[in-house]
């Protein structure tokens, strides 16, 4: 039995749709979604050690879903 993600049954993209560069420092969000906010603590390849800025819980994200907080999508 696979476990399939709510994202894979709905055929659900959290990827951006523009290029935008990530570094350490930054807070982020994941997906479309306003909610939760996240500072990035490490980057390395395509992952991002991220940390919700509410409860101090780690995460790890792939930098192709994380989205800029109050950042513009790059003119194109």
């Amino acid at each position: 039995m696979t476990l399939s993600s709510y994202s894979d049954v709905f055929s659900i993209s959290h990827e951006r749709d523009y290029e935008e560069d990530i570094h350490v420092g930054d807070l982020v969000r994941t997906g479309p979604n306003l909610y939760p906010h996240f500072e990035v603590v490490a980057v390395h390849g395509d992952k991002a050690w991220v940390r919700n800025v509410q409860n101090g819980a780690d995460h790890l994200a792939l930098l192709s879903r994380c989205r800029k907080i109050n950042g513009q999508p790059a003119e194109g």
